[in-house]
């Protein structure tokens, strides 16, 4: 049984990357920007919080040092797609190259240094339960922190005035300019809000998932946290369930290797990126019901008094 436990916590811990990065994703297009640089976003975050541990030895420096990095990223993606009207899809792509190459260059200086000795947590008494206890309760604090973090998000978009105006942008930003709601202004927060989860994701890996830093280390996830917002129809909740679920296909290669099962390396390691396509794909086969959730300004420009 402690293998299933290890199953489980592995899931958990995958899951997290992705679902912070998929919710800093959602936020962005709850206000209509699609940003495809979380690839690269994530990267530049990982050398960045990596690099800020190995210099300080805190790891809340490096989730700061991420975050920063992720929302100064999106920042300047913000400016040029909502300000400047750059395409936002070649955008993102030119920011997930960008991310990938200056990342590698970065982190040339730490590609052999190491993290210091990295705390336990277990919480009292629960973290002791058999089965459960090491499955469920002996996380980093951020892998809790995402699920609050899910219901945080279900408050804001949708019991708060905040969260509504978002929404409205997303919507129809025309409208909302006409109430006389700072459009431009909105939709540039919340890439960068974005930005900077994305970046807490990128340090998590780096930090917390694997405490050491190589180049491309991030893997595609971005990828799959961007898929994630699709199949979870741009809702919170299903985005976190989402991310467990990816993250467990990621585990399993690793479990089936483990208990001996015999099947090529290769295939498991495509095996989180062919569930992606094959969700995306099942998905597409109703466009309606993407219709009905998806924002309506979702990758479209808008330009104040036109």
């Amino acid at each position: 049984m402690d293998a299933y436990a290890l199953l489980i916590a592995a899931t958990l811990n995958a899951g997290t990357v992705l679902a912070l990065a998929a919710l800093g994703l959602l936020i962005n297009e709850k206000a209509g920007i699609v940003n495809l640089g979380a690839e690269g976003m994530m990267l530049c975050a990982a050398i960045a919080g990596f690099a800020a541990v190995v210099h300080t030895g805190s790891d809340w420096a490096g989730f700061a040092a991420g975050i920063g990095a992720g929302a100064l990223l999106a920042a300047v993606f913000g400016v040029l797609v909502i300000w400047l009207n750059t395409n936002q899809y070649a955008t993102g792509l030119a920011l997930s190259l960008f991310g990938l190459g200056f990342s590698a260059f970065a982190g040339i200086a730490y590609v052999q240094e190491k993290l210091p000795e990295r705390a336990q947590f277990v919480l009292p008494v629960l973290g002791d339960l058999p089965l459960i206890g090491p499955a469920l309760f002996r996380h980093h604090p951020l892998v809790y922190g995402a699920m609050a973090l899910v219901a945080g998000l279900i408050w804001f978009l949708y019991r708060s005035r905040a969260g509504l105006v978002l929404r409205a942008v997303g919507e129809s930003p025309e409208s909302a300019h006409a109430l006389g709601y700072p459009v431009r202004l909105i939709r540039w927060l919340a890439v960068v809000a974005g930005g900077g989860l994305c970046g807490l994701a990128g340090a998590y890996i780096s930090v917390v998932y694997t405490p050491l830093w190589v180049e491309g280390m991030v893997a595609g996830k971005g990828w799959i946290a961007l898929a994630l917002t699709t199949f979870a129809t741009w809702r919170p909740a299903r985005v976190l369930l989402g991310a467990y679920l990816f993250g467990g296909v990621t585990m399993l290669q690793f479990h089936l290797q483990g208990i001996g099962v015999e099947v090529p390396s290769q295939f498991l390691t495509m095996l989180p990126y062919l569930a992606t396509i094959v969700v995306l794909a099942l998905i597409s086969r109703n466009p309606t019901w993407i219709r009905v959730n998806m924002p309506a300004s979702l990758g479209k420009p808008f330009f104040p008094g036109s």
